[in-house]
């Protein structure tokens, strides 16, 4: 299988780049997943895409921040934020896109962005399944893939299973229907109250893991068997505080968040080797 595996930037902001980037390659990871803000100057982006290339890592440009509430100037920022990409050769782009309360039509706009990009750079755009995302649900996003054929998902289930409060076994055909137009993954593991279990190494998670790596054992496969692109991306993003619970009273996380990716990665690493 043609895997590779990417540590978010997320929860290692404190170190410098020079460092984030040797401590990511000493892990074995192939590359990272940059979440860029509406304000960060082209002059890091260029930085950030030349340290990486020089320690031989792959770069995924994440969108995650623009947030405007005026559907207009949200769709400004959101192709703002593009234009600013948009000189740099990412392996992929995620973007957590729109708002669970804008309408269809208003998201499509958001979406149609994003396609041009894709379509002008030939660097394909994924949107992740995010809370408050237009994807915020299984049973929302599957209306926008039924009607949007080309539209192409960031899977990061585990805030579906925190927002529907189950593991999703009454919504087969929108999980399916998910996992066949996945082209990326998110491998955090949530469970039916938060999207992030407190340890997936806790025998007490072990159903919340289960139930996630089967659906991630679908797209890896199918990824893995079409004809054409056949890379599987995997991000193992489990997050730091607040999605890192901290013992009360204390500023002390439950466990270690870059302990915890490492773990996932070498998990699927094996699984899929």
């Amino acid at each position: 299988m043609n895997i590779k595996f990417f540590c978010p930037r997320w929860g290692s902001t404190g170190l410098s780049w020079d460092d984030f980037l040797s401590k990511v390659k000493d892990a074995g990871y192939d590359g990272i997943e940059y979440g860029i803000a509406n304000s960060t100057p082209a002059s890091e982006l260029e930085m950030v895409c030349r340290k990486a290339e020089q320690a031989g890592l792959l770069v995924i440009a994440q969108h995650y921040e623009t947030s405007d509430l005026d559907i207009d100037a949200h769709t400004d920022n959101f192709a703002a934020w593009f234009r600013k990409i948009e000189p740099f050769n990412w392996i992929k782009v995620n973007s957590q896109t729109g708002k669970d309360f804008f309408t269809f039509e208003q998201n499509k706009k958001l979406i149609d962005v994003a396609a041009a990009y894709a379509d002008r750079t030939g660097i394909p755009v994924y949107h992740e399944t995010h809370r408050a995302k237009f994807t915020f649900a299984a049973h929302i996003t599957k209306e926008y893939l039924q009607r949007i054929p080309n539209l192409k998902l960031t899977l990061d289930i585990s805030h579906w299973v925190n927002v529907a409060e189950s593991f999703l076994e009454n919504q087969p055909e929108a999980v399916e229907l998910a996992l066949e137009r996945a082209g990326h993954l998110h491998a955090r593991v949530g469970y039916t109250e938060g999207p992030q279990v407190a340890d997936p190494r806790a025998p007490e998670w072990q159903e919340a893991l289960n139930h996630h790596l089967q659906w991630w054992d679908k797209v890896v496969h199918r990824i893995s068997n079409q004809t054409g692109d056949n890379l599987v991306t995997i991000s193992p993003e489990f997050g730091p505080h607040p999605y890192m619970v901290h013992l009360p009273g204390t500023n002390t996380p439950i466990a270690n968040q870059w302990d915890i990716n490492v773990f996932m990665m070498q998990l699927l690493k094996e699984r899929y080797s």
